[in-house]
């Protein structure tokens, strides 16, 4: 990964495998892949800003570029000192996002590096916290659903001032006495297809051995994984979009009368 802003600040150390992105009132700070990827499993351990967070995003997520654009998200919304961070995560495909899920922590994710994963392949896009599957996004490209399975996507991570919508929707602002806020992220680990053009598109999905990531194994969570991820999404999801029906005003996304896992 390489720093595309905010480098002046923020700095690597450790042998090149940790990274700690800076936030203060001149800037935040971000960084990216040299390299983007089409389907595999994505990870990195991060340990989020600390103390009164309040109006700061961490952000790590999959990217393409362009106004048909797919991208994965994780992104952790800030708070006041002692409260819990939300941890934001949304999929856009050909440029439409507006599937936003949002959870609660079960841990402080400030006192240590905790394992956040993107696990993609032609069947279903699963989004790991330490293990446990939170949320799954599966392919219904057949029945007119978008998918990201065209396009290569770059991994980012960024540390911003998101403070007019982050926190209880922007009513609490940055407290800048508190700066710099920092975030850690450490050993970046993309066991993933490289994307080499449109080609990829083919050869990425080949379910051969060297494409682990199309074992049948990871076309459908277990039920251990499947216990796990109802007892988060019982006692720690706070938003699904696919219940918002007031936003919608009752026309929901296809997907959502769909089963995912």
């Amino acid at each position: 990964m390489y720093f595309n802003w905010g480098a002046q600040h923020s700095y690597i150390y450790g042998n090149g495998d940790n990274i700690n992105l800076v936030l203060d009132k001149s800037a935040g700070s971000g960084v990216q892949s040299h390299r983007a990827f089409l389907f595999g499993s994505i990870e990195m351990l991060i340990k989020l800003v600390p103390g009164n967070s309040a109006g700061t995003v961490t952000a790590y997520y999959l990217s393409s570029t362009g106004d048909y654009h797919n991208e994965i998200d994780f992104e952790f919304l800030g708070n006041s000192s002692g409260q819990p961070y939300t941890m934001h995560t949304n999929i856009f495909t050909q440029g439409k996002g507006n599937r936003e899920q949002q959870f609660k922590l079960w841990f402080d994710p400030t006192t240590d590096f905790h394992n956040y994963t993107i696990h993609w392949n032609p069947t279903a896009v699963v989004w790991y916290v330490d293990s446990i599957p939170i949320r799954v996004f599966r392919n219904y490209r057949s029945e007119g659903i978008g998918y990201p399975d065209e396009q290569g996507m770059q991994v980012y991570s960024s540390l911003w001032n998101a403070d007019n919508w982050a926190t209880r929707g922007g009513l609490v602002k940055i407290d800048w006495t508190r700066a710099p806020f920092m975030a850690g992220l450490r050993r970046f680990n993309a066991r993933a297809c490289k994307w080499n053009g449109p080609v990829s598109v083919f050869q990425c999905a080949l379910p051969t051995p060297g494409n682990w990531w199309t074992s049948p194994v990871y076309k459908q969570l277990n039920w251990d994984q499947q216990g796990k991820m109802k007892w988060v999404r019982d006692n720690y999801m706070i938003y699904d979009y696919c219940t918002d029906y007031k936003r919608f005003n009752w026309k929901m996304a296809p997907e959502c009368y769909k089963p995912q896992y």
